[in-house]
């Protein structure tokens, strides 16, 4: 025990060890962004490139970004799709359960104006109908390298 005692007097604290990297560096990885998909009527391409940040090429959550199950948890929304009629009243829901601040990101064609599913008969001209969209991910779908950096121009 004594061995043990002095060994780390001598040593100090390892856990505490000061990383030499600059300040802004330190500073991001303070924070974290939690966020909450939601699919408003889209065709699932874009679901499936958000899906593709979880895999070890992108790997998202290196960047302290994650995806989280209740918008309770979430600081960012992502919405995919034009806002299908039915789903507006969700979404609103969704919007109103995410504490502030909050940000939207409206991803892909069909959410920005409706996409291929402009002037359909079940669906708006975006989501920007329903929701105050903050950021705008154009494509179709948007790549998982255009979603990553948009992500981490928020951090």
């Amino acid at each position: 025990m004594w061995n043990l005692l002095k060994r780390s007097l001598k040593m100090g604290r390892l856990s505490e060890k000061r990383l030499e990297q600059g300040e802004a560096h330190l500073r991001s990885l303070r924070q974290s962004w939690h966020i909450r998909h939601l699919d408003c009527g889209s065709c699932n391409g874009c679901d499936w490139e958000m899906s593709a940040l979880l895999n070890p090429i992108y790997d998202l959550q290196r960047f302290g970004l994650d995806f989280v199950a209740s918008p309770r948890h979430a600081d960012i929304l992502m919405c995919t799709g034009p806002m299908s009629t039915h789903l507006i009243q969700a979404a609103l829901a969704t919007y109103e359960g995410t504490p502030n601040p909050k940000r939207i990101i409206a991803v892909g064609d069909c959410a920005l104006d409706g996409g291929m599913f402009k002037e359909a008969y079940a669906a708006h001209n975006g989501v920007g109908e329903a929701l105050p969209v903050d950021i705008k991910i154009p494509g179709c779908p948007p790549s998982p390298d255009e979603l990553l950096k948009v992500l981490l121009q928020l951090k």
